[in-house]
């Protein structure tokens, strides 16, 4: 069932990967955050590149529809091996940079070094201090969760924590 926006300001961020899409909706209303949905959305190995990307703006336009949020956020890529991996993540992010633009939404786009700064307060903190942190700055359930889905809440948190708005 749709979960409307509640007048807050609610963020759909995104840790972009092509096996792994991290996802998460986090409301602020009134200086409080609340976590409204995670997940990691998986795509096979199986299946041709594009067929996962199509998988992936499903699932991303699907919690747009869903959640309606005001605002989208991706962490910025960062690879120093893999070059194609580079480049398929890189479409990954454009895709999800699309959809943000078709629904009018503004998009934000943070750093690993930024995220762990936000979070932690360390830039170069390891992605258990990250969890923790994430932990104890959201009332979130103990339930496991993979490094892409608490990146992605990071993310959101990060833009939140952010986010200063016009004033008009």
């Amino acid at each position: 069932m749709p979960r409307k926006n509640s007048g807050g300001i609610r963020v759909l961020a995104f840790d972009p990967g092509f096996e792994r899409l991290g996802v998460s909706v986090i409301e602020k209303i009134g200086g409080k955050e609340k976590l409204l949905h995670s997940d990691c959305i998986r795509t096979s190995a199986s299946l041709p590149f594009h067929e996962r990307l199509g998988i992936l703006g499903a699932a991303a336009e699907a919690l747009v529809e869903m959640y309606a949020p005001t605002m989208v956020a991706l962490e910025d890529l960062y690879f120093a091996k893999n070059a194609k991996t580079a480049m398929k993540v890189a479409e990954v992010r454009g895709m999800l940079s699309y959809i943000a633009a078709s629904y009018g939404l503004p998009l934000y786009q943070y750093t690993p070094l930024q995220v762990k700064i936000a979070i932690t307060g360390f830039g170069r903190s390891e992605k258990s201090a990250v969890a923790l942190m994430v932990s104890r700055l959201l009332a979130i359930s103990d339930k496991k969760r993979l490094d892409d889905e608490v990146d992605a809440i990071a993310v959101g948190l990060t833009c939140l924590a952010s986010y200063r708005p016009m004033a008009g």
